[in-house]
């Protein structure tokens, strides 16, 4: 490496001369700086992936992972994206912006447009699979715009590299992906902002997301109408189901009137709706419970909460009841969100 050369003069200093010790740059040079850029992030989670795997022989398990990475790997190079990273159940894509100077509008479009194409596909795989009587596919899916810090640094592996992706849009598209329910598309505010005049959207939600500070907003991708793509409705629930292992008391309820004798009681799981009771003994289906149980997340004491059983399994001692939430009130409610949305961890 030269010397650089003195202020004011236009002299050009000798080369240095040949060194004979061998070159280190290799092991000693910083890492390349990383670039800051907004980006368009999406990222798909397939529910369950691993269960579904290994409730296969080998072979049909193979063929079913390769169908499905090819709906996803299949649709990029129609709509602009470059595979981040595919890890266990799930991929990041981006989207990068094709018109330099603007506002990501673009790149932005190109993911809402793939997102819904993707969900279409994975809908005509899932008929497909029901047919050959193979496990069925729901990916959930979260698009994220923001500034993010991207480069390469050294990696050992045979690209010689490793990408590197930071930002909050990063861990945005990661809460968006797992809040979203099996089939759905959810998009950050900004995203909205660039894709509402080809789009379809809901109206915004805040959830407490794991991690945040403040809410997220986040809306639902419907449709794109300019394409005529639909994203296919596959998930009926009205809300997410978080696992839980809360210790609660039930009552049964009869002609209006509260019975004294308490049925301890655990809360295995949970949505904004409804629970699953695991009870020592039997409760009438279609019958009413009076419950109480705390929310930890949320620090709150939830009391005089009425339920009915909608759904009953019994094996061996165990009874499994499946209720739905029937006299609460809005802080119940707003509990209740928020302790689900704080047990959704980032996917």
């Amino acid at each position: 490496m030269s010397a650089p050369s003195s202020t004011g003069t236009d002299a050009t200093p000798p080369p240095e001369p040949p060194s004979s010790e061998p070159s280190s740059s290799s092991s000693s040079s910083p890492p390349p700086p990383l670039q800051e850029r907004e980006i368009t992030l999406l990222k798909a989670g397939v529910r369950d992936f691993a269960q579904m795997a290994a409730s296969l022989p080998p072979p049909r398990a193979r063929e079913w992972m390769e169908r499905i990475l090819s709906c996803v790997h299949g649709l990029l190079a129609a709509h602009g994206g470059v595979l981040a990273h595919w890890m266990d159940d799930g991929a990041a894509v981006l989207f990068p912006s094709e018109d330099r100077g603007g506002d990501g509008s673009d790149g932005v479009r190109r993911a809402a447009t793939y997102a819904v194409a993707l969900q279409m596909a994975l809908k005509e795989l899932n008929d497909a699979y029901r047919q050959e009587r193979l496990p069925p596919v729901y990916a959930g899916v979260g698009i994220a715009f923001g500034t993010a810090l991207v480069g390469n640094l050294p990696s050992s592996g045979p690209t010689g590299q490793a990408p590197v992706l930071l930002g909050d849009v990063v861990s945005d598209a990661a809460q968006l992906r797992a809040f979203a329910l099996r089939g759905q598309v959810l998009v950050s505010e900004a995203v909205y902002q660039r894709c509402w005049t080809m789009a379809s959207l809901s109206a915004p939600v805040q959830v407490f997301a794991k991690g945040r500070a403040a809410p997220l907003a986040m809306r639902e991708l419907v449709a794109v109408p300019g394409r005529r793509l639909k994203v296919p409705r596959q998930e009926f629930r009205r809300s997410l189901r978080v696992e839980a292992n809360l210790a609660c008391t039930c009552q049964r309820v009869e002609g209006g009137a509260v019975l004294p004798h308490q049925l301890p009681c655990t809360v295995r799981d949970m949505g904004y709706h409804g629970a699953l009771l695991e009870l020592a003994e039997p409760v009438p289906l279609h019958g009413e419970l009076r419950l109480a149980f705390d929310l930890p997340i949320a620090r709150y004491q939830a009391r005089d909460v009425y339920a009915r059983v909608v759904t009953l399994h019994t094996t061996g001692p165990q009874v499994l009841a499946g209720v739905e939430f029937t006299a609460t009130c809005a802080e119940f409610d707003a509990q209740v969100r928020r302790f689900v949305q704080g047990m959704v961890a980032p996917g």
